[in-house]
């Protein structure tokens, strides 16, 4: 690791430190070891890595240069292959999108229309229930006897 003086890394990030032990690492490594890490080269007492380890989490999280993998430990998102990250969407491909989804609604659209027939309008319709429509159902002390 480059050898920096306990003053210098005191000016320093966590997130900067992190990603300086990071890069002199060839394996990854998991949130708590990585942040004892830092705790341990600013000697820092042991309450702090209790307090501060949520926010270390959540500054690693939103750090475009770091990425967690599957197996729970982070690295430096530059030693991945762009096909395991997910980019984040640009304005250009927004718009690609929302054309794709318009050129669906229209063919959505277009199947609709072809579809429906207006000459059948269910003209030919029988419903089931014609027989017994005018029905009326009795309690047994309604009904008389003959």
């Amino acid at each position: 690791m480059n050898k920096k003086s306990i003053e210098e890394l005191e000016l320093m990030s966590n997130k900067d430190i992190a990603y300086m032990i990071l890069e002199n690492r060839k394996r990854s490594i998991s949130t708590a070891d990585l942040f004892k890490k830092i705790v341990d080269l600013l000697n820092l007492p042991d309450r702090t890595f209790e307090e501060k380890i949520g926010e270390f989490y959540t500054t690693l999280s939103t750090d475009k240069r770091f990425i967690l993998l599957d197996n729970g430990n982070w690295d430096l998102k530059g030693r991945h292959s762009s096909e395991k990250i997910k980019k984040p969407l640009t304005d250009e491909d927004d718009d690609e999108l929302e054309d794709e989804e318009d050129e669906l609604e229209e063919i959505d659209e277009d199947i609709l229309e072809d579809n429906y027939d207006s000459t059948d309008d269910n003209d030919d319709y029988v419903d089931p229930n014609e027989d017994i429509k005018d029905l009326v159902v009795l309690e047994e002390n309604e009904l008389e006897e003959d």
